[in-house]
């Protein structure tokens, strides 16, 4: 537990100066490279199957879907940005298949190919699209503050799911997939999120204006007057972000006992792998990106 906190301590004072201070792109390379460790303790998954991973081919796929995203941070124009990325992404995950099915098809043991080629599949669109996906939420108008919300949302749910689970949880939600997981721990984790979601809205012009005076962010980065969006969307949203991120949670369980291990990884201290760390944003961050690039084109 203490290195968990620790870890925590340091880690979130450098993630929320990602989000608010650095430049676009480094963002982006940032992005890539977690969705990188994360493709590579996923794949490291997928062997324990018996798939024999197309190592080097997914990652040179998630570099050039990355090297994309990075040039397309670089554009100033809201509305352009978003399709742009819807563009790539459709492209992106249309011609995946045929990339690593043809690559595949260069093994002796041909059974081998289609199981390596859906892995690797899996792998681009399970963990890089919601990478790329968030770096494009931070790109949009009021961007720092929805990345913000996405990230406070997941880990309010996250915290109060475990600390009343722990307290009065008594009905397993998926035994066999996480023992752990009761349906209080899910009942009072949505209902965290609600509250902090909400409060993180209802104070958005105050928090913006505070964040411009310090010089964290530009004025298009903070969410101000009609940016606002009314009470129910926002408690709409949130619990389904929040349901969401425990979806996300519980796949990466199935995965990861399926497999026969505890953790996807071990390079954070206390909290296992990047894949572990990541997993309920993975299933948040499309919600909220849909929803912002929705209010976004009206």
């Amino acid at each position: 537990m203490i290195k968990r906190v620790v870890t925590a301590v340091v880690l979130i004072p450098l993630v929320l100066l990602l989000v608010l201070k650095a430049p676009l792109y480094v963002m982006a390379i940032v992005a890539g490279a977690v969705a990188l460790l994360a493709v590579a303790e996923f794949l490291k998954l997928a062997s324990h199957y018996g798939v024999q991973p197309l190592w080097q081919a997914t990652y040179v796929y998630v570099v050039l879907f990355f090297l994309f995203v990075i040039v397309a941070s670089t554009n100033q124009v809201p509305l352009v940005e978003t399709t742009a990325m819807i563009y790539g992404l459709a492209l992106a995950v249309a011609v995946a298949p045929f990339v690593f099915l043809t690559i595949a098809m260069r093994r002796s043991e041909l059974a081998t190919g289609y199981p390596s080629a859906a892995a690797a599949m899996f792998a681009f669109s399970y963990i890089a699209i919601p990478m790329a996906l968030l770096v494009q939420i931070r790109q949009q108008p009021a961007g720092a503050i929805l990345v913000i919300y996405t990230m406070l949302v997941v880990w309010a749910g996250d915290i109060f799911a475990y600390f009343v689970g722990k307290a009065v949880g008594r009905h397993r939600m998926a035994p066999e997939v996480s023992p752990k997981k009761t349906w209080e721990g899910a009942v009072a984790s949505v209902l965290a999120s609600v509250l902090v979601g909400t409060l993180w809205f209802q104070h958005g012009a105050a928090i913006s204006t505070w964040l411009m005076q310090a010089g964290l962010i530009q004025r298009r980065d903070g969410m101000f007057g009609l940016q606002q969006p009314g009470l129910w969307t926002v408690v709409v949203l949130s619990a389904v972000v929040n349901i969401a991120a425990q979806l996300g949670d519980l796949v990466e369980s199935l995965i990861k006992r399926g497999a026969g291990v505890k953790d996807s990884g071990a390079i954070l201290p206390g909290h296992g792998g990047m894949l572990d760390r990541v997993d309920a944003m993975l299933f948040a961050v499309p919600v909220v990106w849909a929803w912002s690039a929705w209010r976004l084109m009206q």
